[in-house]
């Protein structure tokens, strides 16, 4: 299997070359584009998991497979425009937030993490999405991706809704951003303090401020 990044960071591309034999698993609604003979199957990834989003509100978890019967390239773009890195998993497990999944190949599986009150906190959900096994786990943001690499003894503050991904085995806090005046009115509300050492990627871009201009500009009617 070969695969490539190309349009980024704005509109990126994921283009996977499979031999016969190989197989890519997707998040539904990735796909851009198929070419060659593919055999696609849709899975639950867990019965548990597709539950748990689905009674507290967000998407159920299926994923899709494609397998090449011959020689296939299948193109994978995310639901928004950004970017796409890919994490190398050796056995380690790593947390993502949900909305930054979108494909993998290898033994890697991928359900449900519950992040208790911290998870809600901080993204008004108490799951995220967690990744472990071997293989190769791409991700995508809302704008560009940054990796940073956390320093043994530093501490970073990242604003809760520019988190992507990190191991599952980051210590990391969540508290309020600055005192009660800038918590209140400073823009940020909550914060995620983690602690190194670790490995952080984060998005440039967010979700929620796009969505608050563009009501202006949509009817209540």
């Amino acid at each position: 299997m070969k695969w490539f990044k190309e349009n980024g960071p704005a509109y990126t591309v994921l283009r996977v070359l499979l031999d016969p034999g190989e197989e890519v698993y997707a998040e539904p609604g990735a796909l851009m584009l198929m070419r060659g003979d593919v055999e696609v199957k849709t899975s639950s990834g867990g019965i548990g998991s597709a539950l748990a989003r689905k009674l507290l509100g967000g998407e159920s978890f299926f994923i899709n497979r494609y397998r090449a019967r011959s020689a296939a390239e299948i193109w994978f773009v995310p639901p928004t425009p950004g970017d796409i890195d890919a994490i190398e998993l050796r056995g380690d497990e790593w947390i993502i937030q949900d909305t930054s999944y979108l494909a993998h190949s290898g033994d890697i599986d991928v359900s449900a993490k519950f992040t208790g009150l911290r998870g809600l906190i901080t993204e008004g959900e108490l799951f995220w999405l967690k990744a472990s096994g071997h293989g190769v786990l791409w991700i995508s943001s809302y704008g560009a991706i940054r990796r940073i690499e956390v320093e043994p003894g530093e501490k970073i503050t990242v604003d809760n809704y520019h988190f992507v991904a990190m191991p599952a085995a980051t210590e990391y806090n969540v508290k309020k951003f600055g005192g009660l005046k800038s918590f209140l009115f400073g823009g940020e509300g909550f914060v995620i303090e983690v602690h190194g050492p670790t490995t952080l990627y984060v998005q440039t871009r967010i979700l929620p401020p796009l969505a608050k201009l563009l009501s202006k500009y949509i009817s209540r009617d």
